[in-house]
Parts: structure tokens; C-alpha cells; sequence
């Protein structure tokens, strides 16, 4: 009997029974349910790995990456297409948009690619200088800036962007340029074709989608759009726009595309939103978004059901934690991005911080769901690139760069990413970051979204770290005596993603985690749970465990560790040794401070030791002078989706 089949088998027989003993529930239907997976196959078979039914592979790779084909991209010089990108991803060698030979370490599991759904098609027309944009005033300007390369194509590409980002689009681009004119959907079939031609089921999945680019007055709310079906849904729509008069720049409106997409194809479709550093303060908004609506019912209802996922990760900083929410967490202060927007046309507040980072998002999302019944903040944790180069690179030392300008070269340490009269994001903070990892039953576009939409994923910012997280009432340390922790984790629990709900009596809730260095990475140093809470009083709180660290250092009353792993850094050669820390860690640890009565979520964060930043790399490999203000060694490190718990 095929996976497939007993997973129907599973799912008409786990109607009857939803629910797992002790409180713990399945994050949503298409989690593997144990009892019923017991009463399929009566007693125990000697291997362990027969009629198992659960997700016993976790599968790399990511749900942001852009091409030549995005307007921004294809300005800033890139010339590969999806097919490219598909190719490097599956481990081939190809040649970048720069002229070098790239390749990946290891291939990817799978990979997404999320072109700007906007005038798609438009900056392949402008590199090539075609007759019908050269017949346009503006279309004419930006080609001849274009041609002529250096500083003349970049101060091209930013007034093209602030064009774009100010709705001021020529009227004449944009008929030529959007969804239903021939040049339009010339693309977007081009786009379909790459998916359909390069997934390989069971080997490769090739996911189609597309970024719909929300950026009114320069506030980041972009999201990507994830299908699960092939070519043949795919063609019955055209991607949502934001440009007026056909466009939208309303979440609401995006949702709605969705709900019409799955109601005319018979497919499948959901949203998740970037990292929201760049938003000042409009990610998640607590009363009243950005384009004039109310965070009411219907808000937090739609929010909730089509966005599971949140970019926790990625190119343009870490969107984990901010020092200024959390002060107390010591590693808060990571890849932190916060001059202002995008386009740095308005700097940022603090107060604009508590609605930009995912731990404060998903406090938020606590009370919320209080007031109005629905949590619209509880998302499982995502990492991805945003490369604009169609190269998905998210190893410090093989990073390409955000755009062809910052591919590998002696001046991209000083070529800033984005500089204004207010301020800049300089070059060297572009953050190398990050990945995606799935737990799923198979590499099938079918497994891969169906794990992303019970959150059973986690983030990291580019090493392949393995991550099991479970949530339950009854884990112990005997539980930690197997090389084969999903057994008991999903016996007697639920994975990150899922769901806790009526705590036995006298029972607090426990967690089981385990940690696996990456097999050609860095040595880890801890464990941590970060635990989020509503107190009776409607007010947030978080707190930090270390719950495993390495090198027999102790961990205080309090909870903490304070006594840092150490650094064996190389500055001189970019290199590191192993000879700290620890290939794995695990533990079993239950909330010393829980309360059956308040709700709460909890996700773990895995350190490794310090490694050099791809600016270190620069410096050996290109002879580059570094600005003092550069970081040359981090921390990097894996979210897990969280669990929650709720009364």
C-alpha cells in the first residue's frame, strides 16, 4: 500500500478520533494521529521503520527567490530566469548573473520561486532596450540608464522602484505590464513551466508561486504566495497585483485572491508574510492596519486562516527578537535591521518595534485571540534569502549577495543596499540567511505544503541543523534514551506547530528537544525555550530558558546559563575548530513556572558557537579593508515553529 493511500486510511479513520490522549491535539487533520495509526497495525513490527507513519525526514529549502524576471532584480543586473535558479538549487553548477561559477554545497530539497507579481516581464524588456519601451519617455530613461551601467543603471533601478513604491508607474508600462496582456501572461506561463518541468517527485519539488509586493508609502508587507497544485491550476489565474487601477495593496483583498484561486481551481493556496523589520510598525497590527480597516473578527479570522507562516529570517536582517523589547536576552542583538522602510523615506520608532518582530507578534497574537476569539499571529517559523540574484546562497562562506551588485567583488562590503538623505543599510550587514527546514512524509509538492501548513517547520539563518521539538505532559529523561526521539515525541506529544489544550490535573506541560549540529557545520552551544504568556490581567510577558548547554556549564536557578561557549574564531584564515561546544544536544524540560489557567506559547532556539560572517570570508579571499563597524563573527542559529497552549 503506497504512503499516500494509508494516509487516506488514517485520515477517514482519525474522524472519529481527533484528539490524543493528555490534552495534546494535532495541529490540524493532516498530522499523523497515533492511536489510530496503533489500531492499523496491532502490535509492534522489529524494524523500527516499517509502518511508520509519521514525518521522519526533514527536507531543505526555501519560499523566497526572486529572479531576473522581478522587476528590482532584473534592474540590478540579474539575468537568470527560474530555470536557473531550479538548477543550482537541485546541485548543479551554473554561471551567475556576475559571470562566476556558483554551486551549492548540498543540493536543496526543494525551492520556491516568488518573482514580483507586479509588471512582470518589464526589466528583461528594459535590459534589451525593446521597441515599446523605447517608444515611452520614462521606459526610454530607464533603458538608456540601464545600457549605459555603473551608477547611471543603479540610480536607474531606485527611481524605477520609488516609482513603483509611489504608485506613479507610467500608464502606458503598466497596460503593457499587467495581468491579461499578452507580455504579461507570456510570463507568468514561463514561470509555470519551470515549476512543472523541474519537479521531480521524491527527488525534487519545484513549488509555484509569486510575491505580491505590498510596499504603500515604502512599509514592507510583502507576502508570497505558495500553491500546492501544478500547471494546470496555475493557468486557470493570474497573480494579484498592487499597482492601481487592477491592483491592491489590502492583506484582505490578498486573501480573498486566495479563497476565489482555491474555490475555481479545486486547488490549494496560502500566504506568508517577510520579515517585518522594514514595515515600521504595520506587520501586525493590534487596532488598525495600514490601509484604513479595523483589526476586528474578520481581520484576525482571514489573517489566521491563510497565513500560517511568518519569515522569521532572512537577507535583510533577523526578525526574531529586538534588544529594545527584550533586554534581557543577551542574543536578541542579531542581524538587527532598523534604520526605518524600505526605501528609507521614514526612519524607525520605537514604538513602531513591538509590531515588527515575531516573538512580540506572537505575544500580540495571545491577546488578540482574547479579545476577539481568533489568533491571527499564530504562525510557524520560516526561514528564506530574498535573493534578487535567482542564486538561493545562505552559507556565510559561498553568500552571493542580495542583487548581481553584491555578488562576490572587492566593493560590495561598501556598496550599500539601500542609502538615502535620512540614512542607509550599508553593505556589510547584509545578513547571509537563511533556510527552511520541513518535516515531511515524502519530498512531494503535496508532503512539503502540507507540513508547512501544519507549521511543522523551522527557520535557521543557513546551516542544516536538525531540530525535533515536541510538546506534552508526560515526557521524561527516560524519553531521551533512543537515537530515535520521534517515536515518543509523537506518542506522547505534539511537534512544533501544534497545539497543547487541557493540562491534566497536577501536571505542567513538558518538552522533549533534540539538536543536531550540521553534519559540515559548527559545534553548538545551547538550547533554549522562549516562553511567551498572558497573565489574567491581559498582559504579555516573555521569558528565556537555556535548557541544554554544552561543556558542562551550569544553568542558574534562574534558568540562565551566563557563561558564554568561548570563540575559537580564526581571524586571519575565516576558519574555526570544533574543540567547543557540543555535535548535539538534547533534554527534557518541564515549565517550572506553568500555569494551567493562562495561555501561552513556547518555541525553542539552537545556538551554535561563533563562526566567521561572510564579510570575514571577503576579507581573507579578496584582500577587502573592512569597516570597523562590521561584524565579523556571529552566532547563527534555528527557530522552531512554536507550540501553544491553550486553557
Amino acid at each position: 500500500m503506497s504512503i499516500r493511500n494509508n494516509l487516506l486510511k488514517v485520515f477517514f479513520l482519525s474522524l472519529a478520533m481527533m484528539s490524543l490522549p493528555g490534552g495534546a491535539i494535532a495541529s490540524d487533520i493532516g498530522s499523523p494521529n497515533l492511536e489510530v495509526i496503533k489500531g492499523l497495525y496491532p502490535g509492534n513490527a522489529y524494524s523500527p521503520y516499517a509502518k511508520r507513519l509519521f514525518p521522519s525526514r526533514v527536507y531543505w529549502g526555501e519560499t523566497h527567490l526572486h529572479t531576473g524576471l522581478s522587476l528590482d532584480a532584473g534592474l540590478f543586473g540579474c539575468t537568470l530566469g527560474p530555470e536557473d535558479a531550479y538548477r543550482l538549487a537541485r546541485g548543479e553548477e551554473i554561471i551567475a548573473s556576475s559571470g562566476q561559477p556558483i554551486k551549492l554545497s548540498r543540493p536543496l530539497d526543494w525551492l520556491a520561486v516568488t518573482d514580483h507579481s507586479d509588471i512582470m516581464g518589464v526589466a528583461t524588456d528594459i535590459q534589451n532596450g525593446a521597441p515599446n519601451i523605447m517608444a515611452i519617455p520614462k521606459g526610454k530613461e530607464w533603458a538608456e540608464g540601464f545600457a549605459k551601467g555603473g551608477e547611471a543603471a543603479a540610480k536607474a533601478a531606485f527611481d524605477l522602484i520609488s516609482h513603483f513604491s509611489q504608485n506613479k508607474i507610467p500608464e502606458e508600462i503598466l497596460k503593457q505590464y499587467s495581468p491579461g496582456s499578452p507580455i504579461y501572461n507570456k510570463v507568468w506561463e514561463r514561470i509555470i513551466k519551470a515549476g512543472d518541468h523541474f519537479n521531480d517527485p521524491g527527488h525534487f519539488t519545484a513549488l509555484i508561486g509569486f510575491e505580491w509586493t505590498s510596499v504603500p508609502k515604502g512599509f514592507n508587507l510583502h507576502r508570497n504566495v505558495i500553491l500546492r497544485d501544478d500547471g494546470i491550476r496555475a493557468r486557470q489565474v493570474v497573480p494579484l497585483t498592487t499597482q492601481p487601477p487592477i491592483g491592491t495593496t489590502d492583506p484582505l483583498d490578498l486573501y480573498q485572491w486566495l479563497a476565489d484561486y482555491e474555490n475555481k481551481t479545486g486547488g490549494q493556496a496560502f500566504a506568508l508574510a517577510h520579515n517585518g523589520n522594514m514595515s515600521n510598525g504595520w506587520m501586525f497590527p493590534t487596532v488598525e492596519t495600514y490601509a484604513g480597516g479595523k483589526v476586528d473578527k474578520n481581520y484576525v479570522e482571514q489573517r489566521a486562516k491563510w497565513e500560517p507562516l511568518y519569515e522569521v529570517t532572512q537577507i535583510k536582517g533577523d526578525g526574531e527578537a529586538h534588544p529594545y523589547l527584550s533586554p534581557t536576552d543577551e542574543f536578541a542583538d542579531y542581524e538587527t535591521w532598523e534604520v526605518g522602510n524600505l526605501d528609507i523615506t521614514e526612519l524607525k520608532k520605537p514604538e513602531m518595534l513591538k509590531r515588527e518582530y515575531a516573538r512580540e507578534a506572537l505575544k500580540i497574537g495571545l491577546a488578540l485571540e482574547t479579545k476577539l476569539g481568533t489568533n491571527p499571529y499564530k504562525f510557524g517559523m520560516v526561514g528564506a534569502t530574498d535573493s534578487h540574484t535567482g542564486l538561493t546562497t545562505a552559507e556565510e562562506e559561498n553568500f552571493f549577495g542580495k542583487s548581481t551588485s553584491t555578488e562576490p567583488s572587492a566593493t560590495r562590503i561598501s556598496h550599500p543596499f539601500v542609502e538615502t538623505k535620512l540614512g542607509s543599510y550599508p553593505g556589510y550587514s547584509l545578513a547571509a540567511s537563511g533556510y527552511q527546514a520541513v518535516w515531511a512524509m515524502e519530498n512531494t509538492r503535496e508532503a512539503i505544503f502540507d507540513a508547512m501548513k501544519r507549521k511543522e517547520t523551522y527557520a535557521t539563518t543557513g546551516p542544516r541543523m536538525l531540530v525535533r521539538f515536541f510538546g506534552g505532559w508526560e515526557f521524561d529523561d527516560n524519553d531521551l534514551r533512543s537515537r530515535t526521539p520521534a517515536f515518543i515525541g509523537y506518542e506522547k506529544g505534539v511537534p512544533m506547530g501544534g497545539d497543547l489544550t487541557k493540562a491534566p490535573k497536577g501536571k505542567a506541560a513538558s518538552f522533549m528537544v533534540f539538536a543536531l549540529r550540521d553534519p559540515i557545520g559548527a559545534n553548538l552551544d545551547r538550547v533554549q525555550i522562549i516562553k511567551g504568556w498572558l497573565d489574567k490581567d491581559g498582559e504579555t510577558h516573555e521569558k528565556i530558558y537555556d535548557v541544554a548547554v554544552s561543556d558542562g556549564r551550569t544553568i542558574g536557578a534562574n534558568g540562565r546559563c551566563k557563561t558564554p561557549v568561548g570563540n575559537t574564531v580564526d581571524l586571519e584564515a575565516a576558519n574555526w575548530t570544533n574543540t567547543i561546544g557540543a555535535s548535539e544536544l538534547a533534554t527534557v524540560w518541564t515549565d517550572p513556572d506553568f500555569d494551567p489557567n493562562v495561555k501561552a506559547f513556547y518555541y525553542t532556539r539552537i545556538l551554535e558557537i561563533p563562526t566567521p560572517r561572510w564579510v570575514l570570508y571577503d576579507k581573507v579571499r579578496l584582500g577587502v579593508k573592512i569597516p570597523k563597524e562590521a561584524k565579523l563573527t556571529h552566532q547563527e542559529r534555528a527557530y522552531s515553529s512554536p507550540i501553544w497552549y491553550t486553557p
